[in-house]
């Protein structure tokens, strides 16, 4: 297939290049655009009140590959309008540093954006984040974003696992059903880690700001959230603490129905 490759954590992410190595060697035809820098918890925001630029850069992924100094929503709609030269088949966005699972995350997250700006376009798209532990986080954050062997190792079964489920949910998803593929891997992932289909989990995730500080800003404050799902059916969230793949479809065009 030919997809158009995102992300929110931008265009250095090894996140990023892992997803799209996996792809390549699947035997897709790849285009990528990424935000120029992080642009994580943006949504679906565009650059509305200011010029974007776009640029033709090279990270060895034997592909067309661009910037964009915007969001991940700005990267595929430039894209889809001006980059690239055939229109692909699916837009594929990640994977994602930490995990996309629930309501207030979904909605949050770039990652989801960037599928849903292929969405908007009529085209399937299909969003991937991988879960991590706090220390992992904290342990890739104070190593400038390089995973040690470990978490490498996990990213390239995630890829592998995720160049393969790219292919099933396309398939399964005609042009324009508004449909995207919010898709979820566990820390501790395997090549036998097994995908179930689940619903976004429930949050209530007050207070993500600190108190004013004495020059009167408030900082951003990571919290899980408390999680208020009913025991049925299976949510994202507990499907990835039970160490399953989790794959959610978020059919757009359901809000409102009774």
């Amino acid at each position: 297939m030919r997809l158009l490759v995102t992300n929110d954590d931008g265009i250095d992410c090894v996140f990023l290049h892992e997803l799209v190595f996996a792809l390549r060697d699947a035997g897709h035809a790849l285009g990528v655009v990424a935000p120029k820098t992080e642009q994580s918890w943006i949504g679906a925001a565009k650059s509305r009140m200011r010029p974007v630029r776009s640029a033709q850069v090279d990270r060895g992924f034997g592909c067309p590959t661009w910037t964009v100094d915007g969001t991940p929503s700005d990267c595929v709609n430039i894209a889809l309008a001006h980059l690239v030269r055939d229109r692909p088949d699916a837009v594929v966005s990640g994977m994602n540093v930490g995990l996309n699972a629930s309501l207030a995350f979904i909605l949050a997250s770039g990652t989801v954006a960037g599928a849903f700006e292929g969405v908007l376009h009529g085209l399937p798209g299909v969003a991937f984040s991988q879960d991590l532990s706090f220390e992992t986080y904290d342990h890739l954050k104070d190593r400038g974003g390089q995973p040690d062997d470990d978490l490498r190792a996990t990213l390239k079964v995630s890829a592998r696992h995720a160049a393969r489920l790219v292919g099933e949910c396309v398939a399964d998803t005609p042009p324009q059903r508004f449909i995207v593929h919010n898709i979820n891997f566990p820390s501790s992932v395997h090549s036998s880690s097994e995908v179930r289909r689940t619903v976004p989990a429930r949050l209530v995730i007050p207070g993500l700001f600190s108190p004013a500080q004495d020059d009167g800003t408030h900082r951003f404050v990571f919290s899980l959230g408390q999680d208020c799902s009913p025991l049925a059916p299976l949510t994202d969230r507990a499907a990835l603490a039970q160490g399953f793949i989790s794959h959610s479809v978020l059919d757009y065009t359901r809000l409102g129905q009774p």
